[in-house]
């Protein structure tokens, strides 16, 4: 028996993640066009089970099935994402009616439900069309975001309680446009710079047009990791800064007025006058990515980065080998703290979660009682950041239902729900029933 979780403050926002292209499915349903991550699924080899997100979760036919899950699981907010190839399939021109329609009825159910609608604009899936023009090197894609977050927001600006204008704009850049193993798939390594500019710049151009359209808040989502060194070199040291730098800094510090680390973007061609302004625009909340701390020692001679990436032995480990450390989540929210002090806004952890290989028993349940340790020490670390100062305003988990996971298809389970993939079953598991009852307990006045 682990010890009651101890009280969050009142109004605390509890809530569950997904994405759009991992569980919708119907992705040539109603004008649709296709993304990034469609013509890179259909790429033999990129996949690793070589599945497609074609019907992932069936999410678009099934979302009031979803909504009634997330009810009894007793949530405040979903964080869902928006496909830009559903509201502009070809990326410009006026607003797609028929694919703005399914998330004005997934809006109007969660708000019945009394569940907060939180927006994610952008969730990877970049129509390809603007890819084919260029895509995220291209600087003209952060005025097309505009536009979409423009007409997004006239249609849903009323009812959406936070919006988020892009999802880990780092991981887009380094995996995507850096090494290769994500959408679009390409392989620039350091030449992949203008990705992260692009996307911070279509970040305030689009928190303007929101301001425009909206009095909700508005906030980014970044994924951040704490870098731990291992080595006691000079040269370990500056690996581990360079790697701080490049995953917590790099798409931080311009949001908060800093501009770029030095190292990073420096090109005066790519960064002209004005835009550090535009992306250091207010926002109301800095939505925080968390899932494990990094390991780093120096390159070896010859190596094209300046770190290498060492794995942490002492922590147990999740079915995507990822270290379980909620010592880390504590440590990167005082990090933030301590590192941007006022000019940090309210943070909330917009994702947090594991993969585990879980299996229905015999009599159809699904136990997971390591995603159930996992969530029960990230709470409590999320306890231990606000009593240390850090102003935590709430905690959504990755994942309300198990999904395509980009490269890995359908390899790796993070959801609370159990999705049997070939007749899309949903079956609540053992962390799902644990959950509810911690954030029951977490109203006021609950008995504990």
């Amino acid at each position: 028996m682990t010890a009651p979780m101890p009280e969050f403050p009142a109004g605390f926002r509890w809530g569950v993640s997904t994405s759009a292209y991992q569980i919708e499915g119907a992705t040539g349903a109603h004008g649709r066009g296709p993304s990034i991550w469609d013509t890179f699924a259909h790429s033999p080899g990129r996949i690793a089970d070589g599945s497609t997100g074609d019907v992932a979760c069936d999410h678009h036919h099934r979302h009031g099935e979803d909504v009634a899950l997330m009810a009894g699981l007793g949530v405040s907010a979903y964080r869902f994402s928006i496909a830009w190839p559903r509201v502009q399939p070809g990326g410009t021109g006026p607003a797609n009616p028929a694919g703005l329609d399914f998330y004005d009825r997934l809006v109007d159910d969660l708000l019945a439900a009394g569940i907060d609608p939180v927006a994610s604009l952008y969730h990877w899936d970049l129509p390809q069309p603007l890819e084919d023009a260029g895509g995220w090197l291209a600087r003209d894609t952060a005025a097309r975001f505009a536009e979409y977050a423009d007409l997004t927001a006239a249609r849903l600006g009323d009812r959406v309680r936070l919006w988020i204008t892009l999802n880990e704009p780092f991981i887009q850049m380094s995996l995507g446009y850096g090494m290769g193993v994500h959408a679009p798939g390409r392989m620039l390594l350091f030449d992949a710079f203008p990705v992260a500019h692009h996307q911070l710049l279509g970040h305030g151009l689009a928190v303007a047009a929101l301001r425009a359209r909206t009095t909700s808040p508005v906030a980014i989502a970044n994924n951040y990791s704490p870098v731990r060194v291992l080595g006691d070199t000079d040269a370990d040291r500056a690996a581990g800064a360079a790697y701080e730098a490049l995953h917590n800094r790099l798409c931080t510090d311009p949001l908060l007025g800093r501009g770029y680390p030095d190292g990073t973007v420096n090109d005066p061609a790519l960064v002209r006058a004005g835009d550090l302004d535009v992306i250091a625009a207010p926002i109301d909340v800095l939505g925080v990515n968390y899932y494990n701390p990094t390991g780093v020692r120096a390159a070896e001679e010859g190596s094209p980065l300046p770190f290498e990436l060492v794995p942490l032995d002492r922590y147990p480990r999740t079915a995507f080998d990822w270290p379980v450390a909620p010592d880390g989540l504590r440590e990167l929210l005082g990090w933030l703290r301590d590192t941007y002090g006022d000019a940090l806004p309210p943070i909330e952890i917009t994702e947090s979660g594991c993969a585990y290989d879980d299996v229905p028993d015999a009599d159809g349940r699904v136990p997971d009682p390591e995603r159930i340790a996992y969530l029960d020490g990230h709470l409590r670390a999320v306890r231990a950041a606000l009593d240390d100062g850090v102003d935590v305003r709430g905690y959504f988990v990755w994942s309300l239902l198990d999904n395509w996971e980009w490269a890995e298809g359908f390899t790796k389970r993070f959801g609370l729900v159990h999705v049997d993939y070939a007749t899309q079953a949903r079956t609540p598991k053992s962390s799902y029933t644990w959950l509810r009852d911690v954030i029951a307990a977490a109203r006021p006045g609950s008995a504990r």
